[in-house]
Order: C-alpha cells, then sequence, then structure tokens
C-alpha cells in the first residue's frame, strides 16, 4: 500500500530534519491519507473531530500526556 510506503519515507525525513524534504513527506502522506479514507468511505473532517479540542487523553495541544511513548510527539525518540 502507498500510504506505509509514504510513511516509511517520513519517518526517514523527520531523521533526517530537512524542512524541504518533510514539508514533501507530509504533503505525500496527506494525499494519500486522504485517498486512502476516501476509498474506504470515511469522511476525514468527521473523523478528525476526535481531536478538535486537542490530545482526546490530556486534552491539549500539543498533547502534554506524561507517557514516554504514548501521545506527545514531543517525547518520542528518533
Amino acid at each position: 500500500m502507498w500510504f506505509i510506503e509514504e510513511v516509511g519515507e517520513l519517518a526517514q525525513a523527520l531523521r533526517s530534519g530537512n524542512p524541504n524534504e518533510l514539508a514533501e513527506e507530509f504533503a505525500d502522506v496527506l494525499a494519500w491519507l486522504a485517498t486512502s479514507a476516501s476509498i474506504a468511505g470515511v469522511d476525514l473532517d468527521e473523523a478528525a473531530q476526535k481531536y478538535a479540542n486537542g490530545c482526546p487523553k490530556c486534552g491539549q495541544t500539543p498533547c502534554q500526556c506524561p507517557e514516554p511513548a504514548g501521545c506527545n510527539p514531543q517525547q518520542w525518540q528518533p
């Protein structure tokens, strides 16, 4: 599935830290996510409402959950 390949490329770009590469890979992941949702009949606007008020666990944006590998992207290890 193309989406998974693009997520892998995004992971590599996150490790490299190149801003241009990051923007390109985020765009690719977003495009394939939207395409996959459309094919599956999922309304992404509706699905995104889960996060309309921030993290569903702590309610903060960005997430401030204390779990080291939880939902806080700032705590994710490369």
